[in-house]
């Protein structure tokens, strides 16, 4: 290779790089930013969340410190005291949003991981033909959140069906007895970060809420319902106090 080749070469390859770095830079501009916390797992070190919007998509963003997705539970064999990972969007979105029943609880966006278990019954993740052992990839859901204190003081849970009651939900509903949809939206982890592109028929009602991050170990309780699935790990709060204070496209 000539001077001249290897000059030009050099050049590209630091514009590839600077090309690089402004695009990573630009992903994490605006929305929520979060100091590093060395108490935190770096794949669940939530150093920035944000909620964007283009057309009728909002673009769900959570960077952290190492690699988001590398850590996932480990498997126990059975449904009951399963354990499940997940990165969270907290959200003042009404849940009649998605289909569930308006003022239901807190609705989150939430990416999760569970060896143990599928909930997207709808969709083959892994495209080996079965609809039902895909849950240890990451995928996405809906969940509306309470308090509950059978989880612990405070704690949250995905909200239950009580025996017996008819409530609105969606029509991606895998059929568990709680508050959860699964809509298939494919996440995205690159760099760092999770990102998944979600479509909205009102995307005026997304562009005028606010949200938080929050990244999380969800258990199935030993009784497998009410509660069915609680909060009993919260790795980080992007916030620091869950007061869901970011605005979206900002």
């Amino acid at each position: 290779m000539t001077p001249l080749n290897t000059a030009l070469a050099l050049a590209l390859v630091a514009s590839g790089f600077a090309t690089s770095a402004m695009s990573h830079e630009a992903a994490h501009h605006g929305g929520l930013a979060s100091e590093p916390a060395d108490a935190v797992r770096a794949p669940f070190d939530i150093v920035h969340t944000k909620i964007t919007t283009q057309g009728n998509v909002a673009t769900f963003h959570m960077a952290v410190s190492g690699n988001a997705g590398e850590s996932r539970p480990s498997a126990s064999g059975k449904l009951a005291g399963s354990t499940v990972f997940s990165y969270v969007w907290p959200t003042t979105l009404d849940s009649a949003l998605v289909g569930f029943e308006p003022k239901a609880g807190i609705l989150a966006f939430a990416v999760t991981a569970h060896p143990d278990f599928d909930d997207t019954p709808l969709f083959d993740e892994n495209g080996d033909g079965n609809l039902d052992n895909d849950g240890n990839l990451w995928h996405s859901h809906w969940v509306v959140l309470q308090p509950d204190d059978a989880c612990g003081d405070g704690a949250l849970k995905v909200v239950d069906i009580p025996e017996g009651s008819k409530p609105r939900l969606p029509k991606t509903w895998p059929g568990l007895p709680i508050l959860i949809d699964s809509p298939g939206w494919s996440p995205t982890f690159q760099q760092g970060s999770v990102e998944v592109r979600v479509p909205f028929d009102d995307i005026g009602a997304v562009e005028a809420a606010t949200f938080d991050g929050v990244t999380a170990a969800l258990r199935v309780n030993a009784s497998v319902h009410n509660p069915l699935l609680c909060v009993v790990d919260v790795f980080k709060v992007a916030s620091g106090d869950l007061s869901l204070p970011a605005a979206v496209n900002q």
